[in-house]
């Protein structure tokens, strides 16, 4: 996918599995190896990514590995998925499927939890494949991060106590309403962001040999990287589209990086630091600004690239970045909901209805859901009994952590 971008390495053929489904979290919640592409096909792969944005069960990571990968860990399952874990070095919840072992583990729930959601999950859908019971194990993550009970209560007879039961029912299914509709824009709102760090980390992986035997602009080329590392740690933690307004700023950085090491390669003067392009972030650094007007709005000046700086010129319309909103898609700056991870490339900038024009509307929900806060790690937080799951087949059984395999 974007993986060479993420580490300075000279190829990834060098890495070995465990390595290389780290370096893939980075930027994809669900890894499966080609190896092992017939224990989880690609229909089955996006619906346990779908899953874990709409449940909002994230921080999630899931792998699926041949039965191989354990050789990189003494031969045990468990260890090569805390090894992954380790590797990977985010706060988080982790699953694997790993030949026909299923193993979870997490420095993010309650200790025992995932082992113990990994055991049930598989306890009740060992005989539906591993999709279903993948997606199981992360719907009962989602419940556990926001504090779903499904235990029946005492059953006491009291009627005020069930008058009261139906009141707090009344306003607690409102805020659960409001709270999904508020992890859904941000879900929304994040895939967005993801696409931008793909294109990031797509574009510093084309630089990464052209810059060899050049100091500055191998200088420069290590500074985009670090930006891309900073991005991605931003996005991880991230809890709303204002949060996001520190990726878009990283990226921004990232982007600025590549046009110095590309003016470097050329002999050409590093380029002044300037926002990116207006009409799409991902174009980089403007290079001037233009006067524009959106769609039933007032003229005003906006930076832009030099492609459609010249665009401009000629009378044209750029091609606006678009996003998802409620209807369709509809450039960003008329999307309310989006500003607050845009005006991190293009701070003061008022998106939305108060560009003129029509309002686009609220995100879409179709991003990843919401993650921790806590950017502290130790490995050691996965010591002990976290580690449940069980088996595909070959019946029951279990180990210390609980469950059978596939």
């Amino acid at each position: 996918m974007i993986a060479a971008a993420l580490v300075a390495v000279p190829s990834a053929a060098a890495d070995g599995i465990v390595d290389t489904a780290a370096r893939q979290l980075r930027t994809d919640p669900v890894y499966v190896d080609p190896a092992a592409r017939d224990v989880l096909p690609p229909a089955g792969e996006q619906r346990v990514e779908d899953e874990i944005e709409k449940a909002g069960a994230g921080p999630l990571y899931v792998v699926v590995l041949p039965e191989s990968a354990s050789r990189e860990a003494g031969g045990d399952a468990t260890e090569t998925l805390r090894a992954i874990a380790v590797k990977l070095h985010r706060r988080g919840t982790y699953a694997g499927v790993i030949g026909n072992h299923f193993r979870a583990l997490s420095n993010a729930l309650p200790a025992g939890t995932a082992g113990e959601l990994a055991t049930e999950a598989i306890d009740a859908h060992r005989s539906d494949g591993v999709a279903a019971t993948l997606v199981d194990f992360v719907d009962r993550v989602a419940d556990a991060r926001n504090g779903t009970d499904s235990s029946n209560g005492s059953g006491s007879s009291n009627w005020w106590v069930a008058i009261l039961a139906i009141g707090a029912a009344i306003a607690g299914g409102f805020f659960f309403t409001k709270r999904r509709r508020n992890r859904a824009q941000l879900a929304a709102v994040k895939k967005v962001a993801r696409e931008d760090l793909t294109a990031l980390a797509e574009d510093v992986q084309e630089l990464e040999h052209r810059v060899e035997g050049n100091p500055k602009a191998q200088e420069a080329y290590d500074r985009a990287l670090a930006a891309y590392e900073k991005a991605s740690s931003r996005f991880d933690r991230a809890g709303s589209p204002q949060q996001l307004s520190a990726v878009a700023e990283s990226l921004d950085e990232g982007r600025h990086e590549m046009a110095v090491a590309e003016a470097e390669l050329e002999g050409r003067k590093p380029p002044e630091r300037r926002p990116p392009c207006f009409f799409d972030p991902r174009h980089g650094p403007s290079a001037r600004d233009v006067e524009w007007a959106p769609p039933g709005g007032t003229p005003r000046l906006v930076p832009a690239c030099e492609a459609d700086a010249q665009r401009v010129d000629r009378g044209e319309e750029p091609q606006s970045r678009e996003v998802p909103v409620k209807g369709g898609m509809a450039p960003y700056w008329s999307a309310p909901g989006y500003g607050g991870y845009f005006g991190g490339f293009l701070p003061g900038l008022l998106i939305g209805t108060s560009l003129g024009g029509w309002g686009g509307g609220e995100p879409v929900a179709v991003g990843s859901g919401d993650l921790d806060s806590d950017d502290d790690f130790d490995s050691g937080d996965f010591a002990g009994g976290d580690l449940g799951g069980g088996d595909f087949g070959g019946g029951g059984g279990g180990d210390a952590g609980g469950g059978g395999d596939f």
